[in-house]
C-alpha cells in the first residue's frame, strides 16, 4: 500500500493502530460501561428507597438528591445504554433513522443535565440552609425544593429543543449541523456541561463552607444555630461536598476535550487521528457516568445516618427482622 497520498491511502502501519485503538474502544465499552450501568442502577434505586424515608422526607437537599437519583436512572438506561449499544455492539441506529437520531440525542442530553444540575441546587440549598441571616435560611425549604425540581426539567425540555432543530445525519452520523451552528454547540455545550457547572459547584460550595466556619464561631452563644446545625445537616453539607469534589475530578477531562474539539471542528484530521479522538471523548463520557455510578458510595461513607438508614433497610425488608430484634441488636 501506497504512503504517498496523504488522507487517500493509509499505511498499514497506521491500519493497526486504528485496529487496536478501535478494539480498546470497543473492549472498554462493553466491560467498563457494563459495569457503571450495573453499579449505577443499583446505587440509583437503593438512593431513591433511602431518600424516601421519614428522616430525610422534609429535607430539601434531600429531595435534590432523590431527583438526582431518579434522573440518574434514566442516564442510565438511556443515554449510557444507548451509547454502549452503539460503542460496544455497533448498533447503530440512531446513524441511520433521522427521528431516532434527533429524539436520542434530545433525551441524551436532557438526562445527562438533570442530575448535574439537582447537584448545583442541592449546593446552593446548603448555602441558604447554612446562612445565619433568617431571610436565606427561609429559601431552604422544602415548597422552593419542589417547584425548583420540576422546574428544572421544564427547563432543560426547552433549551435543548434545538437539538430537534438542528442535529441532523451527515456522512452515516448522527450530529449537529456543520458549519456556524457546529461552532457554537461545540462552544455551549463545553459551558453548559462542563465550566458553568464546575463554577456554581465551588462558588457555593466555598460559601457554604464559609457559612459553617462562621456559624461554629458563633455557636457557643446561639442556642438557635446550635438547633439548626443539626448532626442531619451537618451529614448532608458533607455528602454534597464529597460528591462536588468527585464531579470535579472525573467531569473535568470532558470540557478539555469539548474545548478542543471546537477548536478544531474543520479541521483536516487523518483516519488514527479520528479514532483516537472518538477513544478520548469516549472515555471523558465514561468517566462522567462513573462520578454518577458513585453517589451511593459516596454517601455510605459520607453519613452514618445514611448508612444506618440503609442497614436497617436491609434489615427489615431483606431479612425481615422486626424492629424490636433490631434495636435488641440481633
Amino acid at each position: 500500500m501506497s504512503n504517498s497520498t496523504l488522507n487517500i491511502t493509509i499505511s498499514d502501519s497506521d491500519i493497526y493502530y486504528i485496529s487496536a485503538i478501535n478494539f480498546a474502544n470497543k473492549l472498554i465499552s462493553q466491560y467498563g460501561m457494563g459495569f457503571i450501568w450495573f453499579i449505577g442502577n443499583l446505587g440509583s434505586i437503593l438512593m431513591c428507597i433511602v431518600f424516601t424515608q421519614p428522616i430525610y422526607r422534609n429535607s430539601p437537599c434531600a429531595m435534590f438528591f432523590l431527583a438526582a437519583s431518579i434522573s440518574q436512572f434514566f442516564t442510565y438506561n438511556f443515554a449510557l445504554f444507548t451509547r454502549m449499544l452503539s460503542f460496544a455492539f455497533a448498533v447503530l441506529t440512531l446513524n441511520y433513522n433521522l427521528w431516532y437520531c434527533k429524539v436520542r440525542f434530545y433525551l441524551f442530553y436532557i438526562f445527562v443535565a438533570l442530575p448535574r444540575y439537582y447537584i448545583i441546587l442541592a449546593s446552593i440549598d446548603r448555602y441558604f440552609a447554612s446562612s445565619h441571616h433568617v431571610l436565606r435560611r427561609q429559601r431552604s425549604s422544602s415548597k422552593v425544593a419542589f417547584r425548583l425540581i420540576f422546574g428544572n426539567v421544564i427547563f432543560w425540555c426547552i433549551i435543548y429543543i434545538q437539538i430537534i432543530v438542528f442535529y441532523d445525519i451527515e456522512s452515516g452520523t448522527c450530529t449537529y449541523r456543520a458549519g456556524s451552528y457546529g461552532m457554537f454547540f461545540s462552544i455551549y455545550i463545553t459551558i453548559d456541561s462542563g465550566i458553568l457547572p464546575l463554577l456554581l459547584m465551588l462558588v457555593f460550595g466555598s460559601l457554604t463552607v464559609a457559612n459553617i466556619r462562621g456559624s461554629k464561631m458563633r455557636i457557643n452563644g446561639d442556642a438557635g444555630l446550635r438547633r439548626r446545625m443539626s448532626k442531619k445537616d451537618i451529614q448532608l453539607h458533607r455528602m454534597l461536598a464529597n460528591q462536588i469534589v468527585l464531579f470535579i475530578i472525573l467531569n473535568m477531562p470532558n470540557p478539555i476535550y469539548l474545548i478542543y474539539s471546537s477548536f478544531t471542528v474543520n479541521m483536516s484530521k487523518s483516519a488514527l487521528q479520528n479514532a483516537a479522538e472518538t477513544l478520548i471523548s469516549n472515555m471523558t463520557y465514561m468517566l462522567i457516568y462513573f462520578g454518577f455510578s458513585l453517589a451511593f458510595t459516596n454517601f455510605m461513607f459520607s453519613s452514618d445516618i445514611f448508612r444506618r438508614e440503609f442497614i436497617q433497610l436491609l434489615r427489615t425488608k431483606v431479612f425481615r427482622q422486626t424492629s424490636t430484634a433490631i434495636r435488641n441488636g440481633a
